[in-house]
């Protein structure tokens, strides 16, 4: 990944200005690459005198509790006092994190709007974005927005300025959004950070346990509950998808983050190119979508799901019934696997 020396020259220009009210946005249901890249990329904004704040549509998972200052992120949904639309309103420059459009805001997409004289900075690694921005560090070829604000970091004043508390939010960034690093764009500049980032203290171990060994008992039921019942294989076995509705999570207690890595699960199958994931929502099915190899479940998910993401991640919505929604996607595979496109 090369960053622009003229962009950095333009960042460089907006924050060397007097200090100013800054804003951080990061997606709908926050992952650790949106919250760790907004942990980090705060931290050093208020290491040079800028006033932050940082802002969620709605609640991250409760694995990323731990997280050093987590506790200052205000979720919009919750936000009875009306801090994140103050914020807003009076921010001087808004940078959006670890998302490509402005509508993945959803519920907080209306207050940003709010705000039409602040400069937007776009900080992220997924594929097309809108050119709502006036400034683009966009680069999909990255494994995680964390490694795009890391080296960001590292380019305008060098990695003396991270810190252990912004190295532990980085690495959770880079190693949530690669699987533990296992997916693609595992570069060797990858690992350099992250030896960058061991050096600052982090503990490895540590993080991988304060993430991904933190999960509820309820939770552990869900997973078993949704292999077991709620798994099917299609095109011969190379294909799967999970299914869950409101009733069935609530009966074992799902809170926010229960169902990550869920559609991960199908890909330990030996011949298995792509599986999918549908979470039932008040108003709409959310789709999780996985794929092996050249199987680009980003082109699937524009084409069948209005969404969008990477070549083997992405995601969308269905506005339909859950079995509209399978029945939409079963005829979708199939009309894939006529053009060639599963392999």
């Amino acid at each position: 990944m090369k960053l622009s020396e003229t962009q950095i020259g333009r960042l460089r220009e907006l924050l060397t200005r007097s200090p100013r009210r800054i804003v951080l946005l990061a997606h709908t249901n926050p992952d650790g690459d949106a919250v760790g890249s907004s942990l980090a990329w705060a931290e050093v904004l208020r290491t040079m005198g800028h006033e932050v704040t940082c802002i969620v549509p709605n609640k991250y998972p409760y694995f990323l509790d731990w997280m050093p200052g987590i506790e200052q992120i205000v979720i919009f949904k919750t936000d009875t006092e009306g801090r994140a639309v103050r914020a807003i309103a009076a921010a001087d420059l808004i940078f959006c994190l670890d998302f490509n459009a402005v509508s993945r805001l959803e519920i907080l997409s209306d207050a940003i709007g709010a705000n039409t004289t602040a400069p937007r900075v776009l900080i992220d690694h997924h594929l097309v974005p809108d050119g709502d921005f006036e400034l683009a560090f966009s680069h999909p070829e990255a494994s995680s927005t964390c490694f795009v604000v890391y080296s960001i970091i590292e380019a305008l004043w060098g990695t003396d300025a991270i810190t252990e508390r912004m190295a532990e939010a980085l690495y959770v960034g880079m190693m949530t959004d690669t699987g533990n690093f296992a997916f693609s764009s595992l570069t060797p500049e990858l690992f350099r950070a992250v030896a960058v980032l061991v050096e600052k203290g982090i503990s490895i171990p540590a993080i991988h346990n304060n993430v991904y060994n933190a999960y509820t008992e309820g939770r552990a039921k869900l997973f078993g509950y949704a292999i077991d019942r709620k798994m099917e294989f299609i095109e011969e076995g190379t294909v799967a998808y999970m299914s869950l509705k409101e009733h069935e999570m609530r009966r074992f207690g799902f809170q926010q983050g229960d169902s990550e890595g869920f559609v991960n699960y199908a890909l330990t199958v030996k011949k298995m190119k792509m599986s999918a994931m549908f979470l039932a929502h008040r108003r709409f099915i959310r789709v999780s979508l996985r794929s092996r190899g050249d199987v680009d479940v980003n082109l699937f998910a524009r084409r069948y799901f209005d969404g969008g993401g990477h070549k083997n991640a992405a995601g969308g919505k269905s506005y339909v019934s859950m079995e509209e929604t399978i029945d939409r996607y079963v005829r979708a595979v199939r009309e894939f696997a006529e053009e060639g496109r599963l392999g």
